[in-house]
């Protein structure tokens, strides 16, 4: 079993580091299903990308902004939110730590 709070202060540092200011770590891998802990330093973001057929993205660090063409939503520690089926991207509002959960094809 993973500690969710070791990854997360692991790939907050690596972000930290690194020069796009992002790092992940595939958590889980069971077709369909996939979990994905991301780390994204104050202003880092992932560019608008198209949404998988089912996913939510749950903040264990910090603050993101997931936006989306339907209106953007803050999320801050704690906070679990459905992805729009729709190209959307996401923005650290501050240094985060989020895990994605989604069901690929």
């Amino acid at each position: 079993m993973d500690d969710l709070n070791a990854l997360a202060d692991e790939h907050l540092i690596a972000a930290r580091a690194n020069a796009h200011g992002r790092s992940a770590h595939l958590l889980l891998r069971q077709e369909p299903l996939r979990q994905t802990v991301i780390a994204l330093t104050a202003g880092s973001a992932l560019d608008e990308h198209n949404a998988p057929p089912a996913a939510s993205l749950q903040v264990l660090r910090g603050a993101v902004r997931l936006t989306a063409g339907s209106g953007d939503v803050d999320l801050v520690a704690g906070g679990l939110h459905p992805i729009p089926q729709e190209r959307h991207g996401l923005l650290a509002l501050e240094d985060a730590v989020v895990l994605l959960t989604a069901v690929n094809d």
